[in-house]
């Protein structure tokens, strides 16, 4: 009974902070970092230099940081409750007061003393339920000058109107103020827009609650931190009627009927809307073409738009946030500046449509979708290799609509200064594939043409992807047509079995003497496929010549020693990660690692790796590779049938005779113990 009485609490406590909100949770938070001030003291992060709050969560409190600035904390009575003099933290509840009184406890003054001017404080110092969305004075001070004398030059039509958008006819707490929801204001019926976020942030027409669920006799109080203002059309209405919107208001897709009822829809949607300007900076010959390719044209406006509405007052470090293009935009900011990408292109922010939030952008988002090869490539670190493609004649196929993939080797690549040769056009012509591919689409003995006319192996391995002897290094990028593949190193085509690389390098002359002599020349003729660590001339030199001389002498030994030398399989160095193991044509195991990017086999390092041929792959060695030794055992006896039965047994004897015998010990102290305290007792008596 006990079990299920525990069981039925844990389920009601996890239930119940399951059906927390995010902002009560960071509060939660926040009064956790808080108690060792005392009672109902809350922690907050304000950002240096400026008046800005936040309840704080526990990421921003680790990282110290909010939108990049660095944050000092603060401590502060929570919500509802204030300090007394001479007691630690927050121990009193605030005093129960009407809405006009409360404004001025909570620092609203300005809102207070315009709801005097506008003979709002009969209202609310009356009867009834209300709550009051109240401007900080700091979002007074920042209303544009203009707006704010328009308001207080007609106090009782204007200030009347802009105060009561901010109120609803009803009490409402934090808790009430469901993510998604809309409320009835007492301006003409119209409503404002609630939003919660996972970050605890939570918003009314954008505008944050810097101080909420303030109470008072008849109502509530919900401090903001702006001036919020009555929202009636819709994002495309937005769009339609604001003149810096010109170029996306007549773009072609815009204007077709999916797009225009999409943006008309309940939504909620956000929309980063390129202004006039953005468009000026695309050069014309990249516009002219997305704008005349339909596809192309769609997936750079769905790029631009949100699912969800996200209005920059609750963006507090960045977040990947999915677009109807289906690919995320890092939304972020840095300081007040919202950031798309890393950069900071959000000119305006924040203008509110009843289906949703448009942020004004002064750049262009293209997405990969929308690209061509050479400007997938533009931003990576692959600049060497994309001049090379142009300066070898070979934009046309990067730029038009072939489906194609381009094998891109990282700058790091590339050593020294590259000088274009028909050898250096042949080579880069086999970096781009006859096809569009992903990675995700490889397997391991694939072939894959390329425009030189070349077949191209795949390998894969436990932790890498490799096309010959180049591995992927980085996620792939896929365009309109083609496809962008970024590898670690510049592709070395097979052109020769393992014999033909072997008598092309004069290092190898005493190798292939001893493999004449071993009879293992047809061996690297064969199609198998074999990884050989070819000992070069100085390998051999620095055998003693006395074992040097036996093992020449020896066909047999010699032909063991060289076929430890060879794996079954192609290994490529880009496929060796820790105890990487590969089976030796002669004796137990090669022992692969990789150390300082240098490839080891059996403790032995290979000077130059990736020596491709057609049956295999050849890295040099200076050194001959030896069997590994085995560790000795721990345990170097070994015990004959029934011994090791028969000694287990002893020590279990051996155990339970020492507890016993302890046990007889205890027995008969005890007994003594008795004994002594009857006697003592006796002769009393």
């Amino acid at each position: 009974y006990l079990i299920q009485v525990l069981v039925l609490v844990l389920v009601l406590v996890l239930c119940g902070s399951e059906a927390r909100s995010p902002y009560q949770a960071v509060l939660q938070h926040s009064r956790i970092r808080g108690r060792q001030q005392g009672p109902n003291v809350c922690a907050m992060q304000q950002i240096k230099g400026t008046d800005r709050k936040y309840f704080t969560n526990c990421k921003q409190w680790y990282h110290r940081k909010v939108c990049g600035q660095p944050t000092v904390i603060t401590y502060e009575c929570c919500p509802g409750y204030e300090k007394i003099p001479g007691e630690k933290g927050c121990p009193a509840a605030l005093p129960l007061v009407n809405i006009y009184n409360t404004l001025g406890v909570v620092g609203a003054t300005t809102t207070q003393m315009y709801s005097d001017r506008a003979n709002l404080r009969e209202d609310i110092e009356g009867p009834g339920s209300f709550t009051f969305f109240a401007p900080s004075n700091e979002a007074w001070a920042a209303l544009p000058a203009e707006i704010l004398d328009a308001l207080v030059s007609n106090v009782n039509i204007e200030l009347l109107n802009a105060l009561h958008y901010h109120m609803v006819n009803r009490r409402l707490t934090s808790e009430e103020l469901k993510h998604g929801s809309t409320f009835t204001t007492m301006y003409h019926d119209t409503k404002v827009h609630i939003h919660h976020y996972s970050n605890g942030i939570v918003t009314v027409n954008c505008a944050r609650l810097i101080k909420p669920d303030q109470h008072s006799t008849n109502g509530i109080v919900h401090v903001v931190d702006r001036v919020i203002t009555a929202v009636s059309n819709n994002i495309y209405a937005i769009i339609e009627v604001d003149d810096d919107l010109e170029r996306l208001r007549v773009s072609p897709s815009l204007c077709a009927a999916e797009l225009s009822s999409l943006l008309e829809d309940e939504g909620p949607f956000t929309i980063f809307a390129p202004t006039n300007k953005a468009f000026e900076k695309i050069p014309p010959e990249t516009l002219n073409r997305i704008l005349g390719d339909p596809v192309a044209l769609r997936d750079l406006l769905n790029y631009h738009i949100l699912r969800t509405m996200q209005c920059s007052e609750a963006v507090l470090s960045g977040t990947p946030m999915e677009t109807l293009q289906g690919t995320t935009l890092e939304v972020s900011c840095d300081g007040d500046k919202m950031t798309l990408n890393g950069k900071a292109i959000v000119i305006r922010k924040d203008q509110l449509g009843t289906n949703g939030v448009v942020h004004f952008i002064d750049e262009l988002l293209i997405p990969d979708s929308a690209k061509t090869l050479l400007e997938l490539a533009q931003g990576l670190p692959v600049s060497t290799v994309t001049q090379l493609f142009v300066e070898a004649g070979l934009s046309d196929h990067l730029t038009g609509s072939e489906a194609l993939t381009m094998i891109a080797p990282l700058n790091d690549a590339f050593k020294g200064e590259v000088t274009m040769t028909p050898d250096m056009k042949q080579l880069l012509t086999n970096h781009i594939l006859k096809q569009q591919i992903s990675s995700k689409s490889l397997f391991d003995g694939q072939m894959l043409e390329t425009l030189g006319g070349l077949q191209l192996r795949v390998f894969v391995y436990r932790n890498s992807l490799c096309i010959e002897n180049s591995c992927i290094a980085a996620h792939d990028r896929t365009g309109r047509y083609g496809s962008l593949l970024t590898v670690d190193k510049v592709l070395t085509p097979p052109t020769g079995t393992l014999m033909d690389i072997l008598k092309a390098d004069a290092r190898f002359s005493r190798l292939l003497e001893a493999l004449q002599t071993a009879g293992m020349m047809e061996l690297l003729n064969q199609q198998s496929t074999l990884t050989f660590f070819a000992p070069t001339n100085e390998a051999f030199d620095a055998l003693p010549p006395a074992e040097l001389n036996q093992l020449l002498r020896d066909p047999g030994a010699l032909s063991r020693l060289l076929r430890l030398h060879l794996g079954a399989g192609l290994l490529v160095s880009g496929g060796v990660s820790s105890h990487t193991r590969l089976p030796p044509l002669q004796g137990d195991k090669l022992e692969l690692g990789m150390r300082n990017y240098t490839v080891y086999v059996n403790r032995v390092a290979v000077v130059e790796a990736d020596m491709m041929a057609t049956n295999g792959v050849v890295h040099a060695v200076n050194s001959i590779i030896r069997p590994l030794r085995k560790p000795r055992p721990l345990y170097v006896h070994s015990f004959r049938n029934g011994e090791l039965t028969h000694v287990c047994y002893c020590l279990f004897t051996h155990f339970v005779c020492v507890c016993l015998l302890t046990l007889y010990v205890s027995a008969d102290n005890l007994f003594q113990k008795v004994l002594q305290s009857r006697s003592s007792r006796t002769m009393t008596v």
